[in-house]
Parts: C-alpha cells; structure tokens; sequence
C-alpha cells in the first residue's frame, strides 16, 4: 500500500496534456472570433455577389447570379482585364499580402511573423477578392476568407496581451471559423487546422478552433444558407470499388502534381516580364477573359458547374471543354499574383476527372467517382487526406462514400509525397527563402521529466569553505566540470560557482571570503517533475550548460544536476526506433 502511495505522488505532476488556465480566455476570445468570422464570409460573399452584377450585368444588386448569363458578347474579355488591374491598384498602393489565394499567407504569418496580421488585410483582402472573382476570376471564396477570418483572429488577439503562440491559435480560429461559414463543413475546417495550420496537437490550441468553427456553423443559418453545398446520395460500394478507388486516387495525385508544377511554371514566367508585378494580374484577366468569351462557364467561382457534374447532369464532351479552360484561366490566373482561392476550381477539375472515370466504369454509381477524384485532387494538393476525405462529406452529406473517400484521398497524398517536395501551399513560402516542414510528432524530450535522466552522484561545494580552498581543491588542473553546486549544512542549495566567478572575485584580493558569500540572489534550478524540454529551453535562455535538480523551491534540498548531455539522451531512443532493425521471431 505505502509503494502504490509513492507512485502515486511520484506521478501526481505527469498529465496527458498540458493545463494553463488561460486557455478559458482563449476559448472565451474564440467564440467572439467565431460570430464575427461568421459576418466577414457573408460580407465576402455579398461583395462578390455585388461585383458580379456590377461587372456583368451592370446593375446594383446583391443577387446571386453566375457571370455565365451576361450578353456582353467581346465586351467580356474586358471585364477580366478591369478586375485584375483594380486588384493590381490595391495591392501595389494598399497592401501585398492582398495578391495570392491566402493560405500561404496564412502560414507564413503563423511561423515567420509572430501571427500578426494587419488591418489592412482584413479590409483588403475581401474587397480586392471580391472584385476579381466578381470581374469573373475562377476562383473559390475558401483562400480569402481562410486569410480575412485569420486577419481578424489575429487582430483581436493583438488587443489582448498574449504570447505568438496565442495569437496563432486566435489566427487560425479566424481563418477556420471562416471557412466554416463559406462551405457549413466544421469539422473538416478543424482538420485543416491540423493538418495544415496549426503545427502542433495541444489543447490550447485545438479546443479554441474547435469552438470557433462550431459557432461559425451554429451562426451560418442565420446569414447564408444551411445545409450541404453539393448535395448527393450515392450508393454503397462493394469490394469491386476496391481497384477504382486505387486507380482514381493515382489519377488524382498525377493531376496535383500536374497542377501545382503548372502554376509555379506560370509564375516564373510571370517573374521574367519586364513589368511591375502590379500589371500581371491584368494580363491573367486578359487570359481569363478570352477563355470566358468561349466558356462563359469557367467564368467565377463555379459552383453550378461543380454540382452538374456531381449529379451527372453534364455531357463528357462539354465537361471536358469547359475542364481544361477553367484548368488554364485559374493557372494563368492565380501565376499572375491575383487575389483568389484553389480550393472551389480544383473540385471542379477533380469532379471533371472522376466524370471520365464514371464514363470508363459501366454500371457504376455516376455521381460516386466525380466526388471521389473531387475530394482526392484536393488531398494531393494540400498534403491534407483527412481535410480532403471529410470536407467532402460535409459538402454532399453522402456518408456512403466515406470508405472510397478515404482509400482515393490517402492514394493521392500519397503519390504526392512521393514525386513532389512540395505543395501549393508551401511552394510560395519555399521560394522566399523560407522552409516548412509539415510532419510534427511528441517531442521525446516532452515525454521524459528530470528524474529519469539526471545524475544523483555529484560533487558539491560546501558554503563554509573559503575561496582558495575551494580554487584550489576543486578548479585544479584535474578539473572535471565547470561548474558545481553550493549547498550549505541542511543540504539546501544557494547556487551554481564557476571558474569565472571564482576567480574574479580572487582578483578582488578577498581571498578569506567563504563561498556563501557570493550567492545572494535565489538561484536557477531545475526541479525533478519538469520535462526535460522545459529545462533545455531554460538552459537556452540562461546560457548554462547544468542547472542543479531540487526536490522543490520551498526546502531547496539539492538531489541532482541535468547537464546539456543528459537532454540528449531522449532522442536516443528516438533514433534506436526509427533506424535500427530487428528481427523478433527467427525462422
């Protein structure tokens, strides 16, 4: 009985997770960044509405109306032209973060900056957004409310006293909350954060997102419309789905890859125009507006054209002309630096890719393969299976499909993986000098505290010895360490003495001084319970290379030293499992 007691308050300090209190701010913060989230994806929404009807229609309205139905004639290819050089304007004499389709941004802001975002982006970037999509840009509304909802998380949390850690959790609430809004899928909007946002598993951060996307979704109804986008009922699948699912993923890992090479391709082609990068974006207008005269179709953000090819409403024939001009309009587009979103123009292609397969398959479910190779490209694209898998059942309301969704989506990253070193999204950040690496797993430092690793037979200094002694005695010629611990009579710890010390207060000629005499001040310590991650920062901070273990700051009673090589011995185990290989059953 007295044993288990002793584990128990050897154990007392071990959690699962890290607990701060502040986290009820950051939750409480987030539901606030939920609401307001919420009405920046209906502004957005509305200002695209608004500028489609100006641009094509030349009304003022706010009518949801697709740029397909204008009777412009030639006059069409100019409205492209106006939009992209309006967002040229904005963004040369606003703000640059304004151009690109956001989620970069968005992490960039995460890793390199601290998570703080303008309010010019908040401003900006719905209004340059929607006068390009609205002049007709093939572009979905995802990127832009991904960076406008993160502008305002980012924002709020700057009004509050927070750490960068904080104010990412905050920024990337914003970003998802918004997405929440525009497509009604929470849960694959947390899953993006996950995947692709957060960089890390922890409550603080999970549980503020988690809340932020649910009051988004609990608010959508109020402000936009409720329900699946897109949606469909396809049929259960059998084992013969097996090999399609395999074969439309590979398809679609081959288009991902395809795409993303295309359109830094574009934008390299772009960077050697001997303009201003504020003129490109009227250029890919030009591009767009020539593909919209021929396929007024691919004009927009496309959501009709998405839904007739997830219900079979199309002919193969006129998907797949209608397919590759979206595919270069939003190449030539977005490589031009403007304003826009991927996600929207890539389940088209993807929903076009699954039309052929559907064609190739007799006596298969018609709308099964477009929403397969829809949430399959998306996968390969971001490097996010799980996002891709369960944003599409959240867009169609079809739980039928989860088990092809999630054999196609896992393929597809992971011939992705395979033949590319990077994404879409981390391409842009890659050519700025700056590099991410997306895989994150438990720190092994995280999992080992200070009593597993730390040494309990040291050398101590006694407080009552004078300062030659103690130079002599224990900073000989056979010196072992730099430093050692001081503790008086009762064991109790004043401090750390280095040769340093020691000997500039020897050149002080006070020789007769004892050791107890320079520790005035309550040393730097390590305690027993701590991870040896927690201490390896603090020796970072300190510039120390041991700190002494106590068994708590109240007694200071010394029972240890952790030196710089005993927080190695963590990752050996790390390395023993990832690298040695063993056979555990002989033949």
């Amino acid at each position: 009985m007295q044993t288990h007691k002793n584990h128990e308050h050897q154990g007392a300090h071990q959690r699962d997770f890290s607990f701060d209190k502040r986290i009820l701010l950051l939750c409480l913060i987030a539901v606030v960044i939920g609401a307001v989230s919420t009405v920046a994806a209906y502004v957005l929404l509305n200002s695209i509405h608004f500028f489609t009807n100006l641009f094509f229609f030349q009304t003022l309205s706010f009518e949801d109306r697709s740029p397909a139905g204008n009777t412009l004639g030639l006059w069409v290819i100019a409205v492209p032209v106006a939009g992209g050089l309006i967002a040229g304007l904005i963004a040369r004499y606003g703000s640059d973060k304004v151009r690109g389709h956001g989620i970069p941004e968005a992490i960039e802001a995460i890793l390199f900056k601290k998570s703080q975002m303008s309010p010019k982006v908040a401003v900006l970037k719905p209004l340059t957004s929607g006068i390009v999509i609205g002049s007709g840009g093939p572009f979905g509304a995802e990127g832009p409310i991904i960076m406008t909802g993160g502008a305002i998380g980012s924002l709020i949390a700057q009004n509050f006293s927070m750490s960068a850690a904080e104010r990412k959790t905050l920024l990337v609430a914003g970003a998802t909350a918004g997405m929440t809004a525009v497509f009604g899928t929470p849960v694959a909007a947390v899953l993006l954060a996950v995947e692709l946002l957060l960089f890390e598993w922890r409550p603080r951060s999970l549980l503020p997102v988690m809340l932020a996307c649910a009051v988004a979704a609990f608010c959508r109804p109020l402000l936009l419309e409720s329900g699946p986008l897109f949606p469909i009922h396809t049929e259960p699948v059998g084992l013969a789905a097996f090999g399609i699912c395999i074969v439309a993923g590979l398809l679609s890992g081959a288009l991902s890859a395809g795409m993303s090479v295309s359109l830094y391709q574009v934008e390299d082609w772009f960077g050697k125009l001997p303009l201003h990068w504020m003129w490109w974006s009227a250029i890919g207008g030009l591009v767009v507006g020539i593909g919209g005269y021929f396929e007024p179709r691919a004009l927009g953000v496309g959501y009709d054209v998405i839904s007739d090819l997830l219900n079979n409403r199309m002919l193969l024939s006129a998907a797949l002309s209608l397919l590759v001009v979206k595919a270069v309009i939003w190449v030539v587009a977005l490589g031009s630096g403007t304003s826009g979103g991927v996600l929207a123009p890539l389940l088209m292609l993807g929903a076009g890719l699954g039309a052929v397969i559907s064609s190739l398959v007799p006596g298969s479910d018609p709308t099964l393969w477009p929403l397969v190779c829809m949430a399959a490209v998306l996968a390969g694209v971001l490097g996010a299976p799980l996002t891709a898998a369960i944003f599409a059942l959240g867009l169609t309301g079809d739980f039928n499909a989860l088990l092809p969704l999630l054999l196609a989506t896992g393929v597809s990253y992971g011939f992705t993986v395979l033949v590319m070193r990077r994404s879409i999204m981390t391409e842009k950040i890659a050519r700025r000098g700056l590099h991410i690496y997306r895989e994150y797993s438990v720190d092994p430092q995280e999992r080992v505290f200070v009593h597993e690793v730390m040494a309990t037979e040291m050398v101590s200094i006694a407080a009552s010895l004078s300062l030659t002694e103690v130079a002599r005695v224990y900073f000989g010629n056979e010196q072992k360490h730099r430093s050692f611990p001081v503790v008086d009579r009762n064991q109790r710890l004043l401090g750390m003495l280095d040769r340093e010390l020691l000997l500039s207060r020897l050149s002080e000629d006070y020789p007769d001084l004892t050791v107890a005499s320079l520790f005035d001040e309550v040393p730097q310590i390590a305690l027993a319970t701590e991870t040896c991650q927690v201490v390896s920062r603090r020796m970072a901070i300190k510039h120390v290379e041991r700190l002494p273990v106590v068994k708590d700051k109240e007694t200071m009673q010394l029972i240890g030293i952790i030196s710089r090589s005993d927080l190695v011995k963590p990752s050996q185990s790390v390395f023993h499992e990832e690298h040695v290989r063993e056979r555990l059953f002989s033949r």
